[in-house]
C-alpha cells in the first residue's frame, strides 16, 4: 500500500490526521490478513503466507503504538481493551520468525568461529555434509587432510546439531501456535475491531494537538537513554556485556532490560513521527540507532539460546565448550551493538562540535 509523506497543516485537525493514519494501518492489516488466507500450500504460497503474516504484524504494532501514544484523543475503554490484544497477536506471530533468525545467526557464528567457509562446501570423501553444510569429523586423518584446513571440531558440529534440534522444535511449536491463534475466537475479535477501525475511529477529541503527545514520546525515549551506561558502551571491547552475561542467574540479564526498554520507546517515537509526517525517510541517526538495538536484542536472545543449550543434561564436554564460546561471541555482539548505538545516538552532538 503506497504511503504518502504528509505534515500537519492548519487545515488538518489532529483528529483527522490520527484517523487517517489508523484507517491506513487497519486497511493494511485487513489486506495482509486476506493475502494470508488466500496463500496456497506450496513453497511459493508458504513464502507469501510468511510475508503476509509479517505485514500483518507490522500493522498491528503500529496500531497498538498509536493507541498508546495518542490515547488522550481516543475512547479510553476501547483503546485500553484493543491494545493488549494487538500486542498478543504481534508477539504470537513474531515467535516463528524469531526462532528461525536465531538459529541462522547461531549457525553462522559457529561457522565463523570454527573457520568454516561462509558458503558450505559439498561433501568430499568420507565427510558427509549436513543440512547446513556441517561436515562430520573424519574417521581417520590422512596426510592430505592434515595439510588442509581442519574445519569444524567435533564439539562445534555437535553443538550445531543440538541447537538445530532445539530451535527447530521451538520454531515448529511457534508455527502451530500461530495457526491456532489465526483460528481462535480471540483473533476474530481483534480482526473485527480492526475492521471497524478501517472505517471509523472512536475519537473523543479532534482539537487536541498531536505534537505535544509525540513530544512526550520523544521525551520518554530521551530519559530512558540517559539512564544507559553510554560512557562505558562508548569504549570498544569493554567486556561489560560479556561479564554480566556470565552471571549464574538463569533469569534474563537485568543489564539488558534498559536497552530493551529503549528499543521499545524508540519504536514508539518512530511510529509517532509517522503519524505526524507519514512514511517519510527516517533520520539516519534514528535509523542507525534502531538497527543497533535490533541487533542487540537478537544477539542477546541468541546468547541465551546458546546458554540454554549448554545446560542440556549429559552433553559432551567438547560440545559444552563450543556452546560456551558461542555464548561469549554473542555477548560480544551485544557489546558491539551497544557501541554502535552510542555512536549513532551521539552522532549529531559530535558532528556539531
Amino acid at each position: 500500500m503506497a504511503q504518502q509523506h504528509r505534515e500537519m497543516t492548519g487545515t488538518d485537525t489532529a483528529g483527522a490526521l490520527l484517523a487517517a493514519h489508523l484507517n491506513a494501518q487497519a486497511t493494511e492489516f485487513l489486506r495482509s490478513l486476506r493475502l494470508h488466507r488466500e496463500s496456497t500450500t506450496d513453497a511459493q504460497g508458504a513464502e507469501e503466507s510468511l510475508e503476509a503474516a509479517r505485514a500483518l504484524r507490522r500493522a498491528a504494532r503500529r496500531i497498538g503504538a498509536t493507541l498508546h501514544t495518542f490515547r488522550p484523543l481516543l475512547d479510553p475503554e476501547w483503546a485500553s481493551s484493543l491494545r493488549p490484544e494487538l500486542a498478543w497477536l504481534s508477539g504470537t506471530l513474531a515467535q516463528e520468525h524469531a526462532y528461525a533468525t536465531r538459529l541462522d545467526r547461531l549457525l553462522e557464528s559457529l561457522h565463523r568461529l570454527s573457520g568454516q567457509p561462509t558458503v558450505p562446501v559439498p561433501a568430499v570423501g568420507n565427510r558427509a555434509a549436513g543440512r547446513h553444510g556441517w561436515a562430520q569429523p573424519p574417521v581417520q586423518s590422512t596426510e592430505t587432510e592434515t595439510s588442509a584446513p581442519r574445519g569444524l571440531t567435533v564439539g562445534a558440529a555437535k553443538a550445531a546439531a543440538l541447537l538445530e534440534r532445539q530451535l527447530t522444535l521451538a520454531k515448529t511449536r511457534a508455527h502451530s501456535t500461530a495457526l491456532q491463534a489465526f483460528g481462535s475466537s480471540r483473533f476474530h475479535a481483534v480482526a473485527d475491531n480492526v475492521a471497524v477501525l478501517a472505517s471509523e475511529v472512536p475519537l473523543t477529541s479532534t482539537s487536541e494537538d498531536l505534537k505535544p503527545l509525540a513530544a512526550q514520546a520523544e521525551s520518554d525515549l530521551t530519559e530512558a537513554v540517559s539512564a544507559l551506561p553510554l560512557g562505558q558502551a562508548g569504549h570498544p571491547y569493554n567486556a561489560g556485556a560479556l561479564v554480566h552475561g556470565l552471571a549464574s542467574d538463569t533469569a534474563p540479564d537485568a543489564q539488558d532490560a534498559p536497552w530493551l526498554k529503549v528499543r521499545s520507546l524508540l519504536r514508539l517515537h518512530r511510529y509517532a513521527e509517522e503519524v505526524l509526517l507519514g512514511h517519510a525517510t527516517l533520520e539516519p541517526r534514528i535509523a542507525d540507532a534502531s538497527h543497533a538495538l535490533n541487533v542487540h536484542r537478537e544477539a542477546a536472545a541468541a546468547a541465551a539460546a546458546a546458554a540454554q543449550a549448554a545446560r542440556t543434561p549429559r552433553i559432551a564436554p567438547a560440545t559444552a565448550y563450543a556452546l560456551g564460546v558461542l555464548h561469549a561471541d554473542q555477548r560480544h555482539e551485544v557489546e558491539a551493538a551497544r557501541f554502535a548505538f552510542q555512536q549513532a545516538w551521539l552522532h549529531e552532538a559530535v558532528s556539531t562540535r
